[in-house]
């Protein structure tokens, strides 16, 4: 199943210039055709072409029904990589699982100050396609550490670190089902001492992934299936 993406379709029933050009263009559909679309914000839309304009394309809207979503959220705050294809690997493979909130952090250790926020966007939308979902997680810009861990959350709150000589205990035996989650990864250079005595403060509980050294992508993806499979069981 092909499907595509249209942010405001229940208000305005026009496919973007990028996805009108894939729907007229490439895949040579013509007036009368039915297709599926989702706003990102949970619902699914499907939908007749009445007009195939290949830059925008217009549709009715047949009927909707929303997708099924996980029961509760999981979001996680990462200091990026200096190579930034790990970055957009972690996020695409994460929208595949199930991802409600990606939050890029400017630590202390951080080796990339900046993140193209638009170029991640495009990356979780197609993943979003790609794994026939309904719902874009939430983006951020690139936020400094200390305000984001002051944050309310309403949920569980965890920090992994590599800190050998300070207490942590495994995710996967902290997790409560149906808790929303909210987890912290740190950059290629760790968080500091500072960062970490801060979020315990804040109420972040600090976690260990297993045995294995991660690589900060490796470990984000971790944490993210691992809230997913306790969820499943």
């Amino acid at each position: 199943m092909i499907i595509f993406y249209s942010p405001d379709i229940k208000t305005c029933p026009n496919l973007p210039e990028e996805e009108s050009g894939h729907v007229v263009r490439v895949l040579r559909h013509v007036e009368g055709d039915e297709v599926e679309v989702v706003d990102g914000k949970g619902t699914w839309y499907h939908c007749r072409i009445i007009d195939a304009h290949p830059k925008h394309c217009s549709v009715e809207i047949l009927s909707s029904h929303p997708d099924a979503h996980w029961p509760y959220r999981v979001e996680l705050a990462i200091g990026p990589t200096k190579h930034l294809d790990r970055m957009e690997w972690w996020l695409e493979k994460a929208v595949e699982i199930g991802l409600d909130r990606f939050t890029p952090l400017r630590c202390r250790f951080s080796e990339r100050k900046e993140l193209k926020v638009d170029r991640m966007y495009r990356i979780a939308v197609s993943a979003m396609k790609q794994s026939l979902k309904a719902t874009l997680p939430r983006i951020d810009d690139m936020t400094d550490i200390k305000t984001f861990i002051q944050e309310p959350f309403d949920g569980q709150k965890f920090i992994a670190h590599c800190v050998e000589d300070q207490p942590r205990q495994l995710l996967s035996h902290l997790i409560q089902k149906g808790s929303p989650v909210r987890i912290l990864i740190g950059p290629e250079g760790d968080f500091s001492s500072d960062e970490i005595a801060l979020a315990i403060q804040n109420g972040y509980i600090p976690i260990s992934l297993g045995e294995q050294r991660l690589r900060t992508e490796t470990a984000a993806l971790v944490s993210v299936h691992t809230v997913h499979i306790i969820n499943s069981i």
